[in-house]
């Protein structure tokens, strides 16, 4: 590894870390976390309280290929599977959530995941 990418990988754990350290998903508003890898997104709500993920959903999981096969970009697929995590948080009952972006810029698919959930009619 080059020594460029060594410190982009320290700012990114220091500002993963400080998100951490300042959010904290609770039973009656948990936490939405996202990742990012090359080809697929993913993302999950947490209560830290517990310590147990309530749902998760990516681009490849089987509730949204279907609909996501049609997606141009993955920018679109993760808005996509944005709206499908909402509507399944919606269902556990849960309106108001905090949004972790893992240390990520709020930029691409990490916003588009955002607006997704939104749209969905989480609030946050």
């Amino acid at each position: 590894m080059s020594h460029r990418n060594i410190l982009k990988q320290r700012a990114k754990l220091r500002r993963k870390m400080h998100i951490k350290k300042v959010i904290r998903g609770t039973e009656k508003r948990p936490r939405l976390i996202v990742y990012r890898s090359l080809k697929h997104t993913y993302a999950q709500v947490i209560n830290d309280d517990k310590s147990h993920s309530i749902t998760a959903c990516a681009t490849n999981s089987p509730q949204a290929v279907d609909k996501i096969k049609d997606a141009g970009s993955k920018v679109e697929a993760a808005f996509i599977m944005g709206q499908i995590l909402g509507e399944m948080v919606k269902d556990k009952g849960i309106q108001k959530i905090v949004f972790d972006r893992n240390g990520y810029e709020y930029h691409g698919r990490v916003k588009a995941v955002a607006e997704g959930a939104r749209k969905a009619g989480l609030v946050f």
